[in-house]
């Protein structure tokens, strides 16, 4: 079905930021599950030639009446083209994506954009919202995130009592991360990939080796867990992550 095949109503349709968790479908929450399969059209980003893994997630969920619309990224880890950048080029895409949604909410079709983890916390979907949610009815469900997820799957407690947690992307530079690192209860390290040598490096120099546990993929079928110290960096892909759990929680 699509979307052109939806009669056009006088009221625009209702945005929907839709969290569907980690991973594990049944991770979703009750709210999330209902909105997802009220909504006509579903909306997802998703790399060139590769799945959707938000889609992935609440794939059995879906049913033959929906629209799908796929937002295709025109680059993920690409070289960025000469003359472009990567920030303009991604800019241009959250444009022409806002459009795209915004001509389906027009007909008066609510759209659910499904983000893994929670749509605002590191979630694409906060490109949207940013664009549209001055112009239409806009409600945010929020999601289990990957880090949650990660200490969950370890099994330790990531803070307790007083403790800070600090959550810090690998794309810092290394100084940067030992420094916030040595001045953390605990933490979690995202955007691994390729950052994965740099990460472990900092943490080494940090003195957190020893407590720091490599997280792939928490809750589904793929799910990996290492000690960091023993993990290729090679073999590490972007969503992934590195949790160093409190200290002392398992003390008291």
């Amino acid at each position: 079905m699509t979307v052109s095949s939806y009669p056009s109503t006088p009221t625009t349709g209702h945005l929907f930021g839709l969290g569907v968790g980690p991973g594990d479908p049944e991770l979703i929450t009750v709210k999330s599950l209902r909105v997802l399969q009220s909504c006509p059209v579903v909306a997802y980003f998703a790399a060139a030639k590769r799945e959707s893994n938000a889609r992935r997630v609440v794939s059995g969920y879906l049913s033959s009446d929906q629209c799908e619309l796929r937002l295709t990224y025109p680059i993920t880890t690409e070289a960025v083209p000469h003359g472009r950048t990567y920030d303009g080029m991604l800019a241009e895409f959250y444009d022409a994506s806002a459009q795209q949604v915004a001509e389906v909410l027009d007909r008066g079709c609510d759209v659910a954009v499904l983000c893994e983890g929670d749509p605002f916390f590191y979630g694409s979907y906060m490109y949207l919202h940013s664009r549209l949610a001055h112009r239409y009815p806009t409600e945010v469900v929020p999601g289990v995130t990957s880090i949650l997820a990660g200490a969950a799957v370890i099994g330790e407690p990531l803070v307790s009592r007083d403790e800070e947690l600090t959550v810090l992307s690998g794309v810092l530079p290394i100084d940067e991360l030992e420094a916030r690192l040595r001045r953390s209860d605990a933490a979690v390290v995202m955007k691994l990939g390729r950052n994965l040598a740099k990460v472990r490096t900092a943490i080494e120099r940090a003195g957190l080796l020893g407590r720091a546990h490599y997280v792939e993929r928490a809750t589904t079928a793929d799910q990996r867990i290492l000690p960091l110290a023993e993990v290729d960096a090679a073999t590490v892909p972007y969503f992934s992550l590195v949790v160093i759990p409190s200290d002392t929680a398992r003390s008291r």
